[in-house]
């Protein structure tokens, strides 16, 4: 009994050391990557100083923060954030949303995904783009043609990687169900979407980033306000403290998503 109780205070040691080597390893990365950023917001700043590159061209951190402090002042900066912001959100859940339902589908019939598997991978393929023009002309000039952009840049990706997720599912869990009489919809709930939990995380990650790219080139298209409209007119007026500033801020913006999503992730494993 005295000897498992030595040996289980051994194990606990070399347990808590190996946290606090981890704890450190984290605390260093965490310290790099900060003193990363710094250094390099100030060889920027001094290199605009020293004229080592043109601030009129490249801006400078400074002349940033003076853009965001006026933007602050005059009330427009929470204004385009927010629209923006709105936008992303929209699109990215219900890109999730239609892409995952679409997914279920194509599992359950074979029929629909043999009829419609080549017109995926060509909506896939095709540049998402070359659409904004149409979605401006069915949609109009609005919110509505932003979102329906960022839906059509993220749902064919949630569709095809969601599809594959469900595809990969041990077939032998399948069979086993199939056993005790089971039905699709049973083996649906019961084995597929549990199992494919980690490939809808997956897509979420994905869509963040998918999401922001068709909501900013809808601003570029269309929208009189928000961060990609920022941009637009920042460069027509050669203001590009304004163009790297709202690019700054769409970098933080989805910075946080993402971050959102990573938490959804961990709450949602520590629950199952």
């Amino acid at each position: 009994m005295l000897k498992n109780d030595l040996s289980t205070q051994a194990v606990s040691k070399e347990h808590l050391a190996y946290l606090q080597t981890r704890k450190k390893y984290r605390y260093r990365v965490t310290a790099a990557q900060i003193i990363l950023l710094v250094g390099f917001i100030a060889l920027w700043e001094a290199a605009a100083g020293l004229r080592w590159i043109d601030p009129f061209i490249m801006s400078q951190p400074s002349r940033i923060v003076q853009t965001l402090h006026s933007l602050y002042a005059a009330g427009d900066l929470f204004t385009h954030v927010s629209i923006t912001v709105a936008e992303t959100v929209a699109g990215f859940t219900l890109g999730t949303l239609f892409g995952t339902f679409i997914a279920v589908a194509l599992w359950w019939s074979d029929y629909l995904a043999e009829v419609l598997d080549p017109y995926l991978v060509v909506l896939n393929s095709l540049p998402k783009v070359a659409l904004g023009p149409v979605m401006i002309v069915w949609l109009g000039q609005g919110m509505r043609a932003i979102i329906a952009m960022a839906l059509l840049v993220s749902v064919i990706v949630t569709i095809l990687s969601v599809y594959s997720g469900f595809s990969q599912v041990d077939k032998n869990k399948i069979t086993l169900l199939k056993t005790f009489g089971a039905n699709k919809r049973q083996i649906l709930q019961k084995v597929i979407l549990p199992a494919s939990i980690p490939t809808i995380i997956s897509a979420l990650k994905i869509n963040v980033g998918l999401s922001w790219v068709g909501v900013i080139v809808g601003e570029f298209l269309v929208s009189r306000a928000g961060l990609g409209y920022l941009i637009v007119y920042g460069g027509q007026v050669f203001r590009l403290d304004l163009v790297m500033a709202s690019v700054i801020i769409l970098c933080a913006a989805a910075a946080i998503m993402y971050q959102a999503v990573v938490i959804f992730e961990k709450r949602f494993v520590k629950w199952k």
